[in-house]
């Protein structure tokens, strides 16, 4: 079974005793908090979600809410709006748990966008930063949806049709040289009947499958 992106460990750091490891350690949480507030402030890693006008409603999405493109925070921030509005573009399917972890959050089948919701402290009005809240999984309302299976887009799921180096590609240009997905588990030996092609992946923290059960399409 090949292994997909695997990337060699690094060598273990030297811990040393005295004022030095509590350096280090100092150092290790600086480090962590850093990049935490890197992870929060970089718009190009997810979409970002704002309050809509009128009202903080990044604290209480819903499922069947509806949202679309902020223009205060373009290109990449989404607000809420109703259902009705014209600049209503996407529907939630799921609000799920935030996570630093971008790997962590799966969204159900069909989702096309998932925005990460912030909260912003303050009057500064950068909406680039923020501490996450909730993750929104949408689904266009109209137009294409390249969450659905097989249609070469979102998130992987069961349908959905890869190359032989685990990438997603629509099921219509896979035929003859991509697979189709089977199932997606955390061990091979859980693959479904049919598997030809188990697809070990790179380890990714928080990711809720490993291997890519896969057949010729």
């Amino acid at each position: 079974m090949a292994t997909h992106g695997t990337t060699p460990p690094p060598p273990p750091g030297q811990r040393r005793g005295g004022c030095l490891s509590s350096l280090l350690v100092l150092a290790v949480i600086l480090g962590l908090a850093y990049g935490a507030s890197t992870y929060f402030d970089d718009k190009d890693s997810s979409p970002s979600a704002s309050p809509s006008s009128g009202g903080d409603k990044t604290s209480s999405w819903n499922v069947g809410d509806c949202g679309g493109p902020d223009p205060d925070d373009a290109p990449d921030g989404y607000r809420a709006v109703d259902c009705g509005d014209s600049g209503a573009t996407f529907k939630a399917l799921a609000v799920m748990e935030a996570s630093i972890l971008p790997d962590a959050i799966q969204c159900p089948a069909g989702t096309d966008l998932i925005i990460q919701v912030k909260i912003s402290f303050g009057s500064g009005g950068d909406k680039s930063g923020g501490i996450p809240s909730k993750t929104v999984c949408g689904r266009n309302l109209k137009g294409d949806h390249p969450g659905d299976a097989g249609a070469g887009g979102g998130q992987l799921v069961k349908g959905d049709c890869v190359t032989g180096t685990a990438q997603e590609v629509p099921c219509a240009q896979a035929a003859g040289s991509g697979y189709k997905v089977l199932g997606l588990v955390k061990d091979a030996k859980e693959c479904p009947s049919g598997t030809t092609e188990p697809m070990r992946l790179t380890l990714a923290i928080g990711r809720p499958y490993d291997v890519i059960c896969a057949a010729k399409a």
